[in-house]
C-alpha cells in the first residue's frame, strides 16, 4: 500500500495543476458569486464551530488536559473572528469587483485554514497523548463530519477545499500512525482515498455549479440583450399564443398605438388588446371596423401573412404583418410608414408631373391619353395639339436659365387657363407642351383653341422686371384620324410642328399623311449625314475670289460637298442646316477647317484659304483651339486663313463670341462677314465688330446693269464698309456686264462668281491657280 503522506503529495500536487486562478477564468459576476456564498451561510458556520469547541471541551473533560481545553477555547476565539470577518464583508460595497472578490477569498481561506488545522492539531493531541477510546472517537468523528461538510459548504472554491483537506488530513493521518497499530495503520490508508474522493466530488459539483450559474448568467444576459434590441427596434412587435393571448410585447408596439407603455399585457386576451386600441380614438369609423377584421384575421387565422395597412385618426399609418408560429399563435409586426407612403407619393408625383411646372409629363400623358383612347369604343374624336415656343433658346442664352425657367411657369399657367377642364395640358420637355383636347365637334373649334393658345403666348411677359417677348408653333394630329395610339398621334403632332415652324413660325399645322414621309426622308438624310461622315464621304471644291485690280485669284473659299451613293450631288443648302441641328455640324467643321488648310499650304504662297463657319460651332466648339491645330498640322501661316461667319454669328455678340474673334484676329486670321444684306442685317455690326472683310451677298446685284437705284445701294455699303477699314467682295458675278459696273466702284476690292470659275475640286483648283499665274483674268 503507498504511503499516506505521499498520497497526500500527490493532492497538493494537483492541486498546483490548476491552469488558471479562478477569478481570472470565471466570468466576473460568476466568480464574485461564488465568493458570496462563502460568507453567506454563518448559521452553517457557527453551529458546526460550536459543535467542535463543545466536543473539544468534552475532550478535556475526559482526559484533564489543558492542551486540549486550549484547543476548545482557540476553537471558540477562531469562530469569533470568522463571525467578524462575515460582517465585514457584508459591509463592502456592491457590486464588489473580482479583485475584490478575490482579496477576500484570501481572507477567508487563511482563517478557515486555521480552523481546520486546529481541529488537525486537537485530533492529534487526542490521538497522542491519551489511550481513550471514546475520546479517540470524539475528534475523529467530528474532523471526518467537519471535512465531509467542505463538499456541501466550500466546494465553490478548489483553493480553499485542498488546503482545508490538507491541514487536517496531516495531522490525523499522523497521529493514526503514531498508534503503531495495524488497524490504526489500516485507517490512516483508508482516510487517503476518503480525502482524495472530498476534493473529486467538491470539483463535479462545483463544475455543476459553475454550468449553472454560467447558464444562469448567459441566459439573464441574453435575456437583457433581447430586452433591449426588442425595445430599440424601430417596429413594435408582439407574440400571441395559441389562446390568442399576448406572450410579449415591446415598447414600441404600444407607442405605436398610444397605449400606456408602462402596463403589464402578458396574458392579455386578443379582444381585450383590439378594445383598448380602439378606446384611444386613433381609429374611427370605417378604419376602426377595418382594422378589427384584419387585426382579428390575423390573430385568429395565422395562415394569412399578407400585411395590412391601417390610417389612424392623427395622420400616421401603420402597416401590420403577422407571421404563425409553429407551435401555434403568430407574431405581430408593425411599422409606421406615415414617411415611407409621403416619399412614394412625392417619388410618384415627380415620376408624372413635371417639376418645374407642376403639369403633367410625358409618361403621365401617354397613360391618360391611352386610358381615354380605350374607353370609348368607337374612339371619340379628340384633338393633340403640340406647341413649341418660338426664341426661347434666345431667352435662356441672352438673359439666363433661371429667367427661362419663370418663363416656363409662366407659359404653363396660361395654357392651364386656355384650355377646359376636360382637356389636359402636360409639358412634354424643354419649352415643347401638349395640350389634349377632349370632345372636338370640328376643326373649327381645334383651330379656335390654337388661335388662343398662340395669341395668349405672345402677350408680353413680366417676369423678374424683365420683359419677354416669345412666340408658339402648334402641330395638330386628329384621334382616331392620324392614330389611336398617344405615341402615334404625338410623333404626328411633332412633325406637323416641325411643318409649321419650318413655314413661318407663329401659326400652326394639321398633319398630313405626306409629311410622314418627309420626316421619314429627313430621318433617312440624317441617318446617311452620320454615315457620310463616319466614312470620310465629304468632298471639298474651291471657289477663287479675284483680285479685281491685279485680275489674280487672291482668295479661294472652300466649300463642302457631298456626293450622295443614291441621290449624287446633294446640295449643301439641303443637308447643312440638317447636320446643324443635328449638332453634327462642329465635327464636319473641324474637318473642312483642316483639310482647307492642308490644301492651301500646297498652293502659291500669296493665295489665300477661306472657310465658312457656322454659328453652331461658335456655340458648341472652342473654335479658336480647333484654328490653332489645323493651322499647326498643316503648317500653314495664319495670314493665309480667312474664316466667314454670317449675320446669325454677330447676332448673338455674346462676351464668349467676341473675345474669340478678336484672338483669332490676333493671331493673324482675319474675318470676312459673308452674305452682307441678308437675314437680320444690320449697319450696326460693322461699326461694333472689327472685321477684315466684308462679302456684300447677291441679292445686290439683282438689276443692277440697269437700274440705278440698284447701283446706288451696292456703292453705299460697299463705301460705307471701305470707309470702314474693310475689304469689300461682290458675290454671285456671273455676266461680264455685270463685272465692267462693279470694276467701276473703287471701294469693290475683290469678286466672286460663276463667271470666272463654278466651285472644282482641290486638283482643278490647283491648276487653275497655275494658269492664272501665268496669264491674269481680264476684269474690265
Amino acid at each position: 500500500m503507498d504511503n499516506p503522506l505521499r498520497a497526500l503529495g500527490r493532492l497538493r500536487q494537483t492541486s498546483r495543476r490548476v491552469p488558471q486562478a479562478a477569478h481570472e477564468s470565471l466570468p466576473s459576476q460568476v466568480y464574485v458569486s461564488t465568493v458570496d456564498a462563502l460568507y453567506s451561510d454563518a448559521r452553517s458556520l457557527f453551529a458546526g464551530t460550536l459543535s467542535s469547541a463543545l466536543a473539544a471541551a468534552v475532550t478535556f473533560w475526559r482526559t484533564g488536559d489543558v492542551l486540549l481545553l486550549a484547543c476548545a477555547a482557540l476553537m471558540g476565539l477562531i469562530g469569533v473572528v470568522r463571525a467578524a470577518e462575515m460582517k465585514a464583508y457584508a459591509r463592502q460595497p456592491q457590486p464588489k469587483s473580482p479583485d475584490v472578490a478575490h482579496y477576500w477569498e484570501r481572507r477567508y481561506i487563511v482563517v478557515s485554514a486555521a480552523y481546520v488545522g486546529l481541529l488537525g492539531i486537537w485530533c492529534f493531541l487526542c490521538f497522542s497523548r491519551t489511550d481513550d477510546a471514546a475520546v479517540h472517537l470524539i475528534s475523529f468523528a467530528v474532523v471526518i463530519a467537519y471535512l465531509v461538510g467542505i463538499t456541501g459548504r466550500n466546494f465553490s472554491s478548489d483553493q480553499l477545499v485542498v488546503t482545508q483537506t490538507i491541514c487536517a488530513a496531516v495531522p490525523m493521518i499522523a497521529a493514526l500512525l503514531m498508534r503503531n497499530s495495524a488497524p490504526y495503520f489500516f485507517l490512516a490508508a483508508l482516510l487517503v482515498p476518503f480525502f482524495l474522493s472530498i476534493r473529486i466530488i467538491s470539483a463535479r459539483l462545483r463544475g455543476i455549479l459553475f454550468d449553472a450559474v454560467i447558464a444562469s448568467h448567459e441566459i439573464k444576459t441574453l435575456a437583457t440583450q433581447f430586452d433591449t434590441a426588442l425595445n430599440n427596434m424601430p417596429q413594435g412587435l408582439c407574440m400571441l399564443d395559441a389562446n390568442q393571448r399576448f406572450v410579449v410585447a415591446n415598447q414600441r408596439f404600444a407607442t405605436l398605438f398610444g397605449l400606456n407603455t408602462a402596463r403589464d399585457r402578458r396574458g392579455m386576451a386578443g379582444n381585450d388588446l383590439l378594445a383598448e386600441m380602439l378606446s384611444i380614438g386613433l381609429l374611427r369609423g370605417a378604419a376602426a371596423e377595418t382594422f378589427a377584421v384584419q387585426f382579428l384575421d390575423r390573430v385568429a387565422a395565422t395562415r394569412r401573412t399578407l400585411p395590412f395597412m391601417s390610417e389612424l385618426g392623427d395622420g400616421r399609418t401603420l402597416e401590420l404583418a403577422a407571421q404563425p408560429m409553429e407551435a401555434g399563435g403568430c407574431v405581430l409586426v408593425v411599422e409606421d410608414i406615415t414617411e415611407r407612403r409621403i416619399a412614394e407619393a412625392k417619388i410618384e408625383h415627380l415620376a408624372r408631373f413635371d417639376s418645374l411646372t407642376g403639369l403633367p409629363n410625358r409618361t403621365f400623358l401617354t397613360e391618360q391619353f391611352d386610358r381615354l383612347l380605350a374607353e370609348h369604343q368607337p374612339p371619340v374624336p379628340r384633338a393633340v395639339l403640340f406647341v413649341d415656343l418660338d426664341e426661347f433658346k434666345q431667352v435662356n442664352d441672352t438673359l439666363g436659365h433661371p429667367l427661362g425657367d419663370g418663363l416656363l411657369c409662366a407659359v404653363a399657367e396660361r395654357l392651364r387657363k386656355v384650355v377646359r377642364e376636360s382637356d389636359v395640358v402636360a409639358r412634354f420637355g424643354g419649352d415643347e407642351f401638349v395640350v389634349l383636347q377632349n370632345s372636338v365637334s370640328s376643326r373649327e373649334d381645334i383651330e379656335a383653341l390654337a388661335a388662343r393658345i398662340i395669341e395668349l403666348l405672345s402677350e408680353i411677359y413680366e417676369i423678374d422686371g424683365h420683359q419677354i417677348m416669345v412666340g408658339a408653333s402648334i402641330g395638330i394630329a386628329l384621334a382616331p384620324e392620324h392614330g389611336v395610339h398617344a405615341d402615334q398621334l404625338l410623333k404626328s403632332a411633332d412633325i406637323a410642328l416641325y411643318r409649321a415652324k419650318a413655314e413661318g413660325r407663329g401659326g400652326w399645322r394639321f398633319f398630313e399623311p405626306d409629311m410622314d414621309v418627309e420626316a421619314q426622308a429627313r430621318r433617312k438624310l440624317e441617318f446617311d449625314l452620320r454615315e457620310a461622315f463616319a466614312r470620310s464621304q465629304f468632298e471639298l471644291y474651291y471657289q477663287p475670289i479675284i483680285d479685281v485690280k491685279s485680275g489674280r485669284a487672291s482668295v479661294c473659299e472652300a466649300l463642302l460637298r457631298w456626293r450622295h451613293a443614291e441621290r449624287g450631288m446633294i446640295s449643301p443648302a439641303e443637308f447643312i442646316p440638317v447636320a446643324e441641328e443635328m449638332g453634327l455640324i462642329v465635327e464636319i467643321g473641324q474637318w473642312v477647317l483642316r483639310e482647307a488648310c492642308r490644301t492651301c499650304a500646297t498652293w502659291p504662297s500669296d493665295v489665300r484659304v477661306s472657310v465658312n463657319l457656322s454659328p453652331i460651332q461658335f456655340r458648341r466648339g472652342n473654335v479658336e483651339s480647333t484654328v490653332r491645330a489645323a493651322l499647326a498640322d498643316a503648317g500653314l501661316s495664319p495670314e493665309r486663313l480667312e474664316l466667314e461667319i454670317t449675320e446669325t454669328v454677330l447676332l448673338q455678340d455674346t462676351p464668349t463670341i467676341r473675345l474669340s474673334l478678336e484672338r483669332l484676329q490676333s493671331l493673324g486670321v482675319r474675318i470676312a462677314l459673308d452674305d452682307f444684306g441678308t437675314g437680320y442685317s444690320s449697319l450696326s455690326y460693322l461699326q461694333s465688330f472689327h472685321l477684315d472683310k466684308v462679302k456684300i451677298d447677291r441679292s445686290f446685284l439683282v438689276g443692277i446693269e440697269v437700274e440705278p437705284r440698284a447701283m446706288t445701294l451696292l456703292r453705299g455699303v460697299a463705301r460705307l464698309s471701305a470707309d470702314l477699314g474693310m475689304d469689300v467682295i461682290v458675290e454671285g458675278v456671273e455676266t461680264q456686264q455685270q463685272l465692267v459696273v462693279i470694276s467701276a466702284e473703287r471701294s469693290v476690292c475683290g469678286v466672286q462668281g460663276f463667271l470666272f470659275s463654278r466651285p472644282v475640286p482641290a486638283p482643278e483648283i490647283a491648276a487653275f491657280l497655275g494658269s492664272e499665274r501665268q496669264e491674269s483674268i481680264r476684269v474690265a
